[in-house]
């Protein structure tokens, strides 16, 4: 299935999570918290400012970001699971 997101949403897919503590300890998917990290998987084409022109997006499809903890909502496609988030939510490209 093909996901377009509308205006300035951004569709990620989270990075997994981490189940050994730096210690070694194995954590439980209860325990752990979701990643803030992710890749963009598709983006809008940006917000309409109040001229009517678009402003372009800062991220595109690749790109690994880091997002605000609460933003988004979370989608179920295909046995995958996405998050749809704004643009203003994401805090950070991270170059790798």
């Amino acid at each position: 299935m093909n996901i377009r997101p509308l205006h300035d949403y951004v569709v990620v897919r989270r990075n997994e999570a981490q189940h050994l503590s730096a210690g070694g300890i194995v954590i439980p998917d209860t325990a752990s918290e979701k990643p803030v990290q992710g890749q963009v998987l598709a983006v809008g084409k940006g917000k309409r400012l109040k001229d009517g022109r678009r402003a372009a997006p800062a991220v595109q499809p690749g790109d690994q970001v880091l997002f605000s903890k609460y933003g988004g909502t979370e989608v179920k496609l295909d046995d995958d699971t996405l998050l749809v988030i704004h643009e203003s939510d994401i805090m950070a490209i991270v170059d790798r």
